[in-house]
C-alpha cells in the first residue's frame, strides 16, 4: 500500500516489483497508469485506468 499526496494505492508486492517504476497521473478522464512492464500483444497500445476500471 502506498500513500501519495492524499491518495492510497494498493498493489500486489510482486507485481509492484516487476512493474516499477510506476507513474500515476490524473487526467481529465481519470487516472493514467504507466509502468516499465511490457504487456505484450504487439498492438502498440498501452494501458490506462479511469473511473475505477482498467483497460489494456
Amino acid at each position: 500500500m502506498l500513500d501519495v499526496s492524499g491518495y492510497t494505492f494498493v498493489i500486489e508486492k510482486e507485481l509492484y516489483e516487476k512493474a516499477s517504476p510506476l507513474k500515476v497521473d490524473m487526467t481529465y478522464m481519470g487516472f493514467s497508469v504507466t509502468s516499465s512492464l511490457e504487456l505484450g500483444g504487439g498492438s502498440g497500445c498501452g494501458s490506462s485506468c479511469s473511473g475505477g476500471s482498467c483497460s489494456v
